[in-house]
């Protein structure tokens, strides 16, 4: 069975984006003890899907990097220890300035005292954590997904 580039590009792109909502929503939930509101009150669970729909863009933008560098869509079917090291870079490089500017700039949200911090940056561990441990387990999830349906990724034409 032949897959067309761009269908396939497209179908790794929702499922890469729905499986990334759906892992993110929990961790939402679970961190959202440890944040505050603008007006000091608790997280609220529908702030929490939107913040696993923002994830969802940020693992998109992972996934786009990754074509860009790598050359071929299918990267994350065995992304090696290079594609690891660019999960892990780019979610760093991604949420440590945003949780910075959310929290210190804009201050949409604060960090309760049972957030774990990283000292100088004073960025909350869980979301730094959140961003390196998802997004392998997301795309193992949507690299099965996808062979379900393309089989061989050298068949991408």
């Amino acid at each position: 069975m032949e897959c067309s580039f761009n269908e396939f590009f497209r179908r790794d792109s929702r499922r890469i984006f729905v499986v990334s909502v759906i892992l993110n929503y929990p961790w939402e939930r679970a961190q959202s003890s440890l944040y505050l509101t603008k007006d000091g009150t608790a997280i609220p669970w529908w702030h929490c899907m939107l913040a696993s729909l923002g994830d969802g863009l940020l693992v998109l933008l992972m996934f786009w990097a990754g074509r860009v560098i790598f050359g071929h869509p299918g990267w994350f079917d065995r992304p090696g220890l290079r594609g690891y090291l660019l999960m892990a870079l780019i979610g760093l490089v991604m949420i440590i300035p945003l949780e910075w500017i959310m929290i210190s700039r804009m201050k949409w949200w604060s960090y309760t005292a049972q957030m774990p911090l990283i000292p100088v940056i004073a960025v909350g561990i869980s979301p730094m954590a959140q961003m390196l441990l998802l997004p392998p387990l997301i795309f193992w999830i949507a690299a099965m997904w996808r062979k379900k349906s393309c089989p061989d990724p050298r068949q991408v034409v």
